[in-house]
């Protein structure tokens, strides 16, 4: 698959689990090594980076889960000071001090948090102590993998809108991983569908969901609980098992459970291409 990320925009990408979503992420900061092809930050492929220490400090990754993301035998001070300490950006405690408390204040967290342990928090005020932790070197690419989904749905909104906002006041490029589509929508500029590794359907926000082509898509959006009881329209369901993404062959990924494939899906594997300005989707049928 292939993708780019424009500065100052986000990326959302969108995919059941197991799809790949969080290894992209992690192969985005570097967490781990690609086995081929080439990840590219600002033109510099991230793999031949020697000094993997000034790539930590211009990407950064929130993780899915709050609580397992944070030492406990650290404070919320502490945690939100490594990395301010480790890349050496302020110049003595006092300085230290004064910067975790602002980074504090600037994702919500009261300052008499400033020494408590994760145990002692709730789900949200442990994402922010993430957040704050990830924003303390001043990023320019910030990869939030599921940030919102282990949180309840209140806390989901204010997470949601802390992002959005840091987003539009710091001029941060990100990607938003995650499988919820109404979080998707309400953060992402751009939009990737992916199904076993390989991209399906990619365009502009509002594009994708007022005119989904990709099967696979409109399974996703079909599978939506609707905000109240009845549903309405027809449910599309998905039969047939999901490919073993072992030893894959040629054809596309989703026929198994696709019941519209050709005999070309079969032997053929799809590639993504524009149908229409700014909309590109890998289906032999479209």
């Amino acid at each position: 698959m292939s993708f780019r990320v424009h500065t100052g925009k986000t990326l959302g990408i969108v995919g059941e689990s197991g799809c790949g979503k969080s290894t992209l992420g992690r192969l985005t900061v570097r967490l781990l090594e690609p086995s081929g092809g080439r990840v590219l930050f600002k033109g510099e492929d991230i793999a031949a980076v020697k000094d993997i220490k000034s790539l930590r400090k211009k990407a950064q990754i929130i993780f899915q889960d709050p609580f397992s993301s944070l030492d406990p035998r650290m404070t919320v001070g502490e945690s939100i000071a490594e990395p301010l300490i480790v890349h050496k950006i302020c110049g003595d405690k006092n300085a230290t001090r004064k910067r975790v408390a602002e980074l504090m204040d600037s994702v919500g967290l009261e300052w008499r948090l400033a020494d408590a342990y994760p145990h002692e928090l709730d789900g949200g005020r442990c994402q922010r102590t993430g957040i704050a932790r990830a924003l303390a070197p001043e990023p320019e690419l910030l990869v939030c993998d599921e940030p919102v989904s282990a949180l309840d749905v209140s806390i989901q909104a204010q997470i949601l809108n802390l992002l959005k906002d840091l987003q539009e006041n710091r001029a941060l490029t990100c990607i938003f991983i995650s499988h919820d589509l109404s979080a998707v929508r309400h953060m992402a500029d751009d939009i990737m569908v992916m199904y076993l590794g390989c991209a399906m359907e990619s365009c502009k926000e509002p594009e994708l969901f007022e005119n989904p082509l990709h099967p696979y898509t409109q399974a996703l959006f079909s599978a939506v609980l609707p905000p109240f009881v009845q549903r309405r329209g027809e449910r599309v369901l998905l039969r047939g098992e999901v490919t073993s993404p072992i030893g894959l062959g040629p054809g596309c990924r989703f026929l198994p459970r696709c019941e519209s494939g050709q005999e070309a899906c079969a032997s053929e594997t799809p590639v993504l291409r524009e149908v229409s300005k700014g909309h590109s989707v890998a289906c032999h049928l479209i």
